[in-house]
């Protein structure tokens, strides 16, 4: 039976161990495997591979002994439970040792579990499980997690007390990182949060989140905006050195003092103008983002689109001799300088 991702979700948290078996497949390995890995655990529980009630299969090795399977699946084992047998990395070349096992299972067998990387609907082993009578197939797409999912990840890492903000920073989060990223990310706070019964912040998930190259372009610009001109240089060659060139600079610039200028420009006023952004934000970065709009005001905010416009077309100019990242650097130094004016 093919389950779609809703059913999928659901079934993955609670897998029924009276089913033949279940196929995983999708072109993004990691997140197959972490699909696999809430599977078994909630299948087996944490003591499968102690007990030897987990049985490992590479595909490859069916290839040179189709048999492995089907005795993996009948073997009976020392202790009680739930018992299954895992094949890893499967394609088609492997499907008729699967597909052996699968019509010979029988109640009191140990469950066939398999993943494979992405697969055609015309493939023979997608085929087998999508019309198994008692057996599922789930595709797994590269979709960020959704609300539901990272709560289930926050709460088998004993992670409880979310407040709003916290959680729209983390589902935000997960759809910048990738899913084993956001994984370690999640360990991270956990131990970060250990003995320690306060309400998830948003500070604790910026100590734990991974400093990205969009990070320290937050921190050059918010440098300019608050016109501390001398951190500017010590700034702009670490963005140097992760690779950031001057025109992504002008851009990300440009797009933050708009957000400014849109805010600053509300008639109801920048408190209201900042609700009105979208996406929406949240928490310190919110009031820092109202600070400097009230800070500078409309006015200034338009010189300083204006003087981020002309530099952008001397970056992209033929012409353009100077060294581009030294231009850019003069421009943001400009622009710090003009935040103190009056």
């Amino acid at each position: 039976m093919k389950l779609s991702p809703r059913e999928a979700d659901g079934y993955f948290a609670k897998p029924d161990p009276d089913k033949t078996g279940l196929l995983i497949y999708g072109s993004d390995a990691i997140r197959v495997a972490l699909k696999r890995q809430q599977v078994l655990a909630a299948l087996l529980g944490s003591t499968a591979e102690e007990e030897m009630r987990l049985s490992r299969i590479p595909a490859a090795d069916l290839r040179k002994d189709p048999a492995l399977l089907l005795d993996a699946i009948k073997a009976v084992g020392f202790f009680p439970g739930p018992r299954a047998a895992f094949v890893e990395d499967a394609n088609d070349s492997a499907a008729p040792a699967i597909l052996t096992a699968l019509d010979d299972w029988a109640t009191g067998d140990a469950q066939i579990i398999v993943t494979a990387g992405q697969l055609k609907a015309s493939s023979k082993l997608r085929k087998a499980f999508e019309k198994h009578h008692d057996a599922f197939a789930a595709g797994i797409y590269d979709n960020p997690p959704t609300r539901a999912e990272i709560e289930r990840i926050l709460g088998e890492a004993q992670i409880r007390d979310v407040p709003g903000d916290s959680m729209s920073a983390l589902v935000d989060l997960a759809a910048d990182l990738g899913p084993g990223d956001f994984a370690q990310t999640i360990e991270k706070i956990a131990l970060y949060k250990r003995n320690d019964g306060s309400p998830l912040s948003l500070e604790d998930i910026a100590a734990c989140a991974p400093r990205s190259t969009e990070a320290a372009l937050d921190d050059v610009l918010n440098v300019v905006a608050e016109g501390r001109a001398p951190e500017i240089g010590p700034l702009i060659k670490r963005l140097q050195a992760q690779g950031t060139n001057a025109v992504s600079l002008c851009i990300g610039a440009t797009r933050h003092f708009r957000t400014l200028y849109t805010c600053a420009a509300d008639p109801g006023g920048p408190a209201q103008g900042i609700g009105k952004l979208r996406p929406p934000v949240y928490g310190p970065r919110r009031d820092r983002i109202l600070r400097q709009s009230q800070s500078w005001g409309p006015h200034k905010l338009e010189t300083a689109l204006t003087v981020l416009t002309d530099t952008d077309l001397q970056l992209r100019s033929a012409g353009q001799t100077a060294p581009a990242l030294a231009l850019m650097e003069r421009a943001l130094i400009r622009l710090a300088m003009l935040s103190r004016s009056r």
